[in-house]
Formats: C-alpha cells, structure tokens, sequence
C-alpha cells in the first residue's frame, strides 16, 4: 500500500546533490569560529535577512529560545500571539531558561495588532513585570500557513521603537512566506532585532536553524548557544546541507503552496470538513471537522490505514502539510482517500 506522510515537512529526507553536499564538506572547530562552512552559511542567511551576523542553532526552538534569553531579563514579559509555537510548543523555555513569562494575546489566524499589543504593555511600576519583547511567527503553523501581513508588522515595529520594546521573529517558515508573497527577505528583517528561520522544514535540510541580528546581539547569542550545549563543533556537514538547500530548494517552495492548496480544496469540498482557504497560504492545510459527524482520532487513524498520515491537532482539527518528498500523484491519491475515508459518517 501506498504511504503519503503528510504529518510535517520535518520529515523529509537528504537529496542525492545533499548528501554529496554534506560528505564534501570543509570543517573545522565551530565553537572556537573555524568551521568555514558554517560560516559561510551564517553569513549567507545574515545578508539573506539584511542582518549583520548569523550562528548555527541546532533547532528553531533552540534559535527562539536563545533570542529571548538575549533580549529579556528575569522577570520580564514577553507578548505573543496565544497559539504561536514559542508559547505551546518548546517545553516552557522562556520560563525555564530565561526566567521571563509570557503574556499570550488572542490572534486572529495567528495575528495580532499592534492595538492590541499597545493595551496589553504593562506600566512602568514595580508591582507589574515589565514588557520587554515581542516575538512573532511568520508563517503561523497552528493557523495553518497564514502569513503575517507586512502592514501589521510595521504598525507593531512602530509601537516597539516607540516604547523601546525589542522585537523577534519566530520565522522557521519565512522561507515560505516570501515565496508566496515576493516580499524580500531583507523586507521582513529590516522591522525585528533578530530573526530564527528553519533549514529542516521546507527547505529539506536534516538539521539545523539560523538565528541572526546585529554583531553584538549575536555574540551575546554564541554565549547563551554555549550554555544550552549548542556547541556542535565540526558543524559544516550540516552546514553543508543547509547552503545546498538554498541554492537548490527555497524557490521550489512554490510547488508545495499548490499541491497545498489542492489538498485544501478537496477537504473542503466535503461534508462536514471545513478549511479556511484564506489561511491556507503555504503549505500547511487545517482541516476543522464537525464534531457531531466526525471523531479527529478516529479520521486520522482511519487515513493512516489507508496510507495517509496526518496528525490530529486539536479535538476538531487534523493538520496537513506538503514538502519537497511528496510528488502530484501522492496528492490524489491523498485526496482520492479524504473521499473515500473521510465520506463515511460518524467515523
């Protein structure tokens, strides 16, 4: 039987032109500065993003975690969007790490207005802890690939200089937001103070994250990496994997935005399943199901054994998502499985 992994573009495995990539690769000592691969790679993403500097992080999580322990003191707050991945998705850092709280405000598909953030600011009074850092996600993962409108996020840039509030950009798929919009890289990072973006969704890569920000910033960032056991050493087999992805895999994101799109069109013209095509920008595919029709698990068991693996979001939902290892015939049979799954009732 056929299997079409539609869990996550984490999933994806190296290329032949990757793997020669990764096994030709200079190396040195990284945390000592001398992997010249992974240098390369830092400074590629930094100009990429209109930044001065950039540092291999093993992970978006760890590249998130380590911008909010440079931009916070402990018992700061961090404002957020309430479903954004640095909220419900990396084990409590902040608190953990960083000793910092976040203060979640509702979203509409993943976004919020710098309205919302200017009557959320806490005073400057010692009962209050004081905010510090906006941090959002572009694009949004649980609201299915939504992308950030740039017009927020200047009117938000605009309240943070004015308040003297730092701003980070969980971007581990900006790479898909700039594909489906046009809008340059150095666009989006002229209006955050540091910016993580993904080598291993999208772009294919096995490994690995690029944060990136000013020259000082980023040394105070190689510090916090250190302290989090981020030091990899001879890093550059991955870097190695991360560059081939750039040349080879960014512009092909394209290609998952329509086979994305595709899926979302054929959930959404069943009963009882309801996608926001407005939302499904990029990659990602939210299905919401009728709860009185529909059990998620069961639907997700159900496609699994018909060779379709998705993963159930929420207790209505069951997120999709596209990625360079899947090819158009693995999308109708995807779809020609909603149909015959996903028609049944009561599952």
């Amino acid at each position: 039987m056929e299997t079409v992994d539609l869990r996550s573009d984490t999933l994806t495995k190296p290329t032949p032109g990757m793997r020669h990539a990764i096994a030709e690769a200079q190396v040195g000592d990284d945390v000592f500065g001398e992997d010249p691969t992974v240098n390369e790679l830092q400074e590629r993403v930094a100009n990429m993003l209109g930044k001065e500097a950039g540092l291999f992080v093993a992970s978006g999580t760890m590249g998130n975690q380590v911008a909010i322990n440079c931009h916070t003191h402990r018992g700061d707050e961090v404002i957020c969007e309430e479903n954004c991945h640095s909220f419900n998705y990396e084990g409590g850092g902040p608190a953990f790490l960083s000793g910092v709280q976040m203060h979640p405000l509702p979203g509409k598909l993943g976004v919020i207005t710098a309205e919302q953030i200017a009557a959320a600011l806490r005073p400057s009074d010692h009962h209050f802890p004081q905010s510090r850092l906006i941090t959002l996600e572009n694009t949004h993962n649980r609201a299915g690939g939504k992308i950030y409108p740039l017009d927020e996020i200047k009117k938000i840039k605009k309240l943070a200089d004015e308040k003297n509030l730092r701003m980070h950009l969980d971007g581990a798929r900006l790479w898909n937001a700039h594909i489906a919009t046009g809008i340059p890289l150095d666009e989006y990072g002229r209006y955050f103070d540091s910016i993580s973006v993904c080598l291993s969704k999208g772009l294919g890569a096995p490994v690995g994250s690029v944060l990136v920000g000013s020259r000082e910033f980023i040394r105070d960032a190689h510090r916090y990496r250190k302290i989090y056991g981020g030091g990899m050493r001879q890093a550059g087999i991955l870097a190695a994997a991360g560059l081939y992805a750039l040349d080879h895999h960014l512009q092909r994101l394209a290609i998952d935005h329509e086979r994305a799109k595709k899926l979302a069109t054929g959930l959404n013209a069943l009963d009882g399943v309801h996608v926001d095509l407005d939302a499904s920008q990029t990659n990602i595919v939210i299905a919401d199901f009728d709860q009185a029709q529909f059990n998620v698990k069961h639907v997700a068991s159900a496609l699994a054994e018909n060779g379709v693996l998705s993963i159930a979001f929420s207790q209505t939902k069951i997120r999709f998502v596209t990625h360079l290892d899947l090819n158009d015939q693995d999308i109708e049979y995807a779809i020609a499985t909603f149909n015959k799954v996903i028609g049944k009732k009561a599952l």
